[in-house]
This record gives structure tokens, C-alpha cells and sequence, in this order.
């Protein structure tokens, strides 16, 4: 049994919010790249400096966003972008 198809308008705003997201995944996987690197060339974590230590709320937060983004960035390695005209 296949899932229903949805209509142009539906399709198009899924769309266009997976495409925000991707790049909102994209830009927070970039910022723990970019912290992760300062890590490990000048031992300086940007985010635990700017945000008040490792453990504060705050840090932890981000850190958690940046690894949930990290996670969603895997999904664009295996998603078609071929786009199917019905």
C-alpha cells in the first residue's frame, strides 16, 4: 500500500521547509566545524568561551544542536535531488 499523494501546494511547502532545515543543519554542522577545528589547533572552544564553560545550560544546548544538525546532514548524502514531474 503506498502512501497518498499529496497536492502541488502541500508538496511544494514540505519542500521548501526541508530546504530550511537543511540549511539550518548545514549552518550549525559549519559552526562545530569551525569550533571543533579552533579545539583542536589552539585548545580554544569558541562556544564554551562565548557561553560561560562546557557545562553551562547554554553551551550544552548548542552543543546538543550542533550534534542533532551533524545528524540531519547525513540524510543529504543519500537524498535524490531529482525532481519527478507527474
Amino acid at each position: 500500500m503506498t502512501a497518498p499523494v499529496l497536492n502541488g501546494a502541500l508538496a511544494g511547502r514540505e519542500e521548501s521547509i526541508i530546504m530550511i532545515m537543511d540549511r539550518i543543519a548545514l549552518s550549525l554542522a559549519i559552526i562545530g566545524g569551525i569550533n571543533w577545528g579552533s579545539v583542536g589547533l589552539f585548545r580554544f572552544d569558541l562556544v564554551a568561551w562565548l557561553f560561560g564553560g562546557q557545562t553551562a545550560t547554554v553551551s550544552r544546548v548548542i552543543y546538543t544542536l550542533v550534534g542533532l544538525s551533524a545528524i540531519w546532514c547525513i540524510s543529504l548524502l543519500f537524498r535524490s535531488d531529482a525532481v519527478t514531474d507527474e
